[in-house]
């Protein structure tokens, strides 16, 4: 039997596929944890995968490499699609196609499965990734090829022995370490939000908390004063925001198969690490570093969204991101509340506001009043000759 990889993640589809597939080839399945994954759902997924025929199952940590390869970049650009979504689930999908493909290779897999239909977004992600980086590996997608409905997937596993409690659940939740992404009726239609309780975090704490940031080079290198590793201070600052019902929203975009598309999504801690970082950004950075990274930004988190993550524009935009990081480092006070979050300040030794040139609004000490006046005056010259010409 020739050997499959297939992306499991112990759902419907993934069980279906794993054991139509077994029944043709040696099925090995691969799941990659990019943050979200207890201990417990990681044994249970394994155990899972066994009962559906497959031969081995591995399970990839790639938290740390999600971080450095895509979440870094994120934070050094502010990215939020539509000014609202940190792409929360497409960064992730690209870390787990790039691992299974990886993955493959390394076992000799002719063949790589997984369980999108053909209707969103991670088909194409999946498939370009995988064409991308394995041109020889031929792709399969049962539940896309077929057009199979829910119904007849359990139907089909029913008559393989396999009964399990497949009812789909009210809301489809994806957990990771930049976010969980929240499906469900009222999402898909245009009018109605989300309810609270569809939300995996629930108020838990009133009052206000304050919490303190600390960037060195654009990197999240402690929270509270505490040092660890940034997507290890994620995960922190997420467990300590979310019990404030922090990050909720609904975001609606544009599919990458031309449709528009409304999710909801829970995403404390990525919310509050991009603001704190454009804050610190904001008094460290010169104003032309900051219009030229707002719209290089955009572009890297629309290429990233769409599943150009291996076209080396990206490395290029990844190089100015992390070339303009180099005078971020300090400190940003947060203060968390119920469902929100303000910015306090920042203390940075690269605070372009401590300059001793001038106080806005204020003072100056570097120019006088006729410096001003022909400054202004040449300043204006564009405008003048402009309103000459046109206003006869």
């Amino acid at each position: 039997m020739k050997k499959l990889v297939i992306a499991y993640s112990g759902g419907l589809d993934t069980s279906y596929c794993a054991v139509s597939l077994s029944k043709e080839y040696d099925v090995h399945a691969v799941s990659v944890n990019t943050g979200g994954f207890t201990k417990e759902e990681i044994t249970h997924i394994e155990s899972n995968a066994y009962k559906m025929g497959v031969t081995t199952y591995k399970n990839i940590d790639a938290v740390a490499t999600f971080y450095q390869k895509v979440v870094k970049y994120l934070i050094y650009g502010n990215v939020l699609k539509n000014s609202t979504y940190p792409l929360s689930v497409s960064a992730e999908r690209i870390i787990q196609a790039i691992e299974i493909v990886e993955y493959a290779k390394s076992i000799g897999a002719e063949y790589i499965a997984h369980g999108s239909t053909g209707a969103g977004n991670d088909q194409v992600r999946f498939d370009m990734i995988f064409q991308t980086l394995a041109p020889g590996i031929k792709i399969i997608t049962p539940i896309r090829d077929e057009k199979l409905t829910r119904q007849e997937e359990i139907d089909y596993l029913k008559s393989e022995g396999i009964d399990m409690p497949w009812e789909k659940s009210k809301y489809s939740v994806n957990k990771g370490l930049w976010g969980t992404s929240v499906g469900g009726v009222e999402t898909l239609e245009s009018e109605k939000p989300l309810p609270s309780e569809a939300y995996p975090s629930q108020l838990e704490k009133e009052g206000e908390e304050k919490v303190v940031l600390t960037f060195k080079n654009g990197e999240l290198t402690a929270l509270n004063g505490e040092a660890n590793a940034p997507q290890i201070n994620i995960e922190k600052l997420n467990d300590i925001a979310s019990k404030y019902a922090i990050g909720r929203d609904i975001h609606v975009g544009d599919t990458i198969v031309g449709t528009k598309g409304r999710v909801g999504f829970e995403a404390a801690a990525a919310l509050i690490t991009v603001k704190a970082h454009h804050l610190l950004e904001k008094h460290t950075l010169t104003k032309w570093q900051l219009q030229h990274k707002e719209y290089l930004s955009s572009f890297y988190g629309m290429h990233l969204h769409e599943g150009q993550y291996l076209d080396p524009v990206m490395r290029d935009m990844e190089a100015f991101l992390q070339s303009s990081q180099k005078m971020v480092s300090g400190e940003v006070t947060v203060s968390l509340k119920p469902y929100h979050f303000s910015l306090d300040g920042i203390v940075s030794s690269h605070d372009l506001m401590s300059s001793k040139f001038s106080t806005y609004g204020e003072e100056n000490k570097a120019w006088t009043a006729d410096d001003a006046k022909g400054f202004i005056k040449i300043l204006g010259n564009q405008n003048k000759i402009y309103q000459q010409v046109n206003s006869k």
